[in-house]
C-alpha cells in the first residue's frame, strides 16, 4: 500500500491508541523511515520534527509502545497505531496520555488526570517550560 507521505512533507499523523481500553494516547509524526523501522521492530518509531531525526518511543524513559495493528485512513495519509503499553504512561509530562487537559466551552482548562509517573524521576530533568 502507498501511505500519502507527500500531503505532509513527507510525514503522516500516527494517532497512537491503546489496544485494549480505545484511549487515544498521543499523536506523532512517521515518515517513511519511522514507518518501516516500525514496522520491522513492531515498536513505536516516530520521526520528531523538533530534532530533525527518528526517535524510538522509550529511548529515554523506558516507557515504549509495542505495536499491535496499523490501520491506514481513507486518503492514506493518517494512521492508527493500536499499541499495548509499556510502563506507566506515555506523556513526558508524567500521564498516562497526552490527552489529560480539557477544555471547557469558555476556553477554561483542566487537568483531568493524575500524573502515573514523574517526569523528573524519569527523565532526570523537569519537562515544563
Amino acid at each position: 500500500m502507498n501511505i500519502a507521505f507527500e500531503k505532509h512533507n513527507g510525514l503522516v499523523p500516527a494517532i497512537i491508541q491503546d489496544e485494549s481500553s480505545g484511549e487515544v494516547l498521543m499523536l506523532g509524526f512517521m515518515n517513511e523511515e519511522a514507518l518501516a523501522e516500525t514496522q520491522r521492530t513492531q515498536r513505536a518509531v516516530f520521526f520528531s520534527r523538533s530534532r530533525n531525526k527518528l526517535w524510538r518511543k522509550g529511548e529515554s524513559s523506558g516507557h515504549a509502545l509495542n505495536v499491535r495493528e496499523i490501520r491506514v485512513d481513507c486518503d492514506s495519509d493518517t494512521l492508527l497505531v493500536q499499541v499495548q503499553v509499556v510502563g506507566p504512561g506515555v506523556c513526558h509530562e508524567g500521564y498516562r496520555t497526552c490527552f489529560y487537559t480539557k477544555l471547557a466551552k469558555d476556553g477554561a482548562a483542566t487537568v483531568t488526570e493524575d500524573r502515573t509517573f514523574s517526569p523528573e524521576e524519569v527523565y532526570g530533568r523537569s519537562t515544563q517550560s
